[in-house]
């Protein structure tokens, strides 16, 4: 297994997601749809994927967006040195207890401060590999996130990670989901024109 990643810590929680704050230098390894974890004791873990990334402004960036010049040395100072964080919101999509797995909601939050992982190949292959995608449902529950933009960026690292152990992981998936959805023509259509977008030409 590679050497995890540090992506940020934990600002807020629920058992049904977390709140992650992080650096602007840490941006560049979490994406949208990313699989995240959160070690909570030596044997219980849970696990989200990233739904969202939000930058806040405040005085000063207002105040720099309206001059007529700001200088490179005054935006990487505002960048890197200040302490406003950029946030994660991550929905929990399940836990792990040992090596056992689980789709289910957390049993509890992780707690503030909690360092917060960004999951690697041989993790997520451990995630997504159980046939039933269970963790999909809590993907459907989304309201306040683009659900077909979440699930094409969530496909792509999968896919990327599965290529080696399930190449047939994608074709399995999509059609789970459009079991799901089948009630629901309008969002079944949203998602699979963006998985459309998203996968290499050889899946789609």
């Amino acid at each position: 297994m590679t050497q995890p990643y540090i992506i940020g810590r934990l600002l807020r929680a629920s058992t049904s997601g977390f709140v992650v704050g992080c650096q602007a230098g840490q941006l560049s390894l979490p994406a949208l749809g990313a699989l995240v974890r959160v070690p909570v004791e030596d044997d219980y873990q849970v696990y989200g994927i990233v739904q969202d990334i939000h930058i806040d402004d405040d005085g000063l960036v207002r105040q720099l967006v309206t001059a007529a010049q700001v200088d490179d040395s005054v935006i990487a100072d505002n960048r890197f040195n200040r302490n406003v964080p950029i946030e994660m919101s991550a929905l929990a999509v399940g836990y792990r207890r040992g090596e056992e797995i689980s789709h289910l909601l957390p049993p509890r939050p992780p707690l503030s401060l909690d360092a917060i992982y960004l999951c690697d190949e041989e993790e997520i292959c451990a995630f997504t590999s159980s046939p039933r995608f269970g963790y999909f449902r809590h993907l459907l529950r989304m309201k306040d996130a683009p659900l077909a933009e979440v699930l094409a960026a969530h496909f792509k690292q999968v896919i990327q990670a599965q290529r080696q152990v399930n190449p047939l992981w994608v074709k399995a998936a999509v059609q789970e989901m459009i079991t799901l959805l089948r009630d629901d023509y309008t969002t079944l259509s949203s998602v699979l024109s963006a998985l459309g977008d998203a996968l290499p030409d050889d899946l789609s």
